[in-house]
């Protein structure tokens, strides 16, 4: 079965335009690997998370920052699909 990933944001911080963008990055790149991308507004001010399957892979405030895309692309990637290729997004390895 298919990952559902999950943004939930904070939409008195005005931050659903930021989760649907970062939503659309994930869909396009990973059309093939997960069931789609849910946004839901968060009850609590200030929230900003993506999780995978009820698995948090990013959380705002833990971090003290919003994830670059290319970060949460190798995060949801790592969990979805390991073996994918990001092209130019891939991490570097030493």
């Amino acid at each position: 079965m298919k990952a559902t990933i999950k943004i939930e944001y904070c939409p008195k911080c005005g931050w659903m335009l930021r989760a649907a963008y970062m939503a659309q990055e994930l869909l396009t790149t990973f059309s093939d690997d997960i069931a789609g991308v849910m946004l839901a507004p968060a009850e609590i001010n200030g929230t900003y998370k993506v999780s995978i399957d009820d698995s948090l892979i990013f959380d705002r405030k833990r971090e003290g920052r919003f994830p670059e895309i290319k970060e949460l692309k190798q995060l949801v990637r790592d969990v979805v699909a390991p073996e994918k290729s990001l092209g130019h997004s891939d991490k570097k390895t030493e």
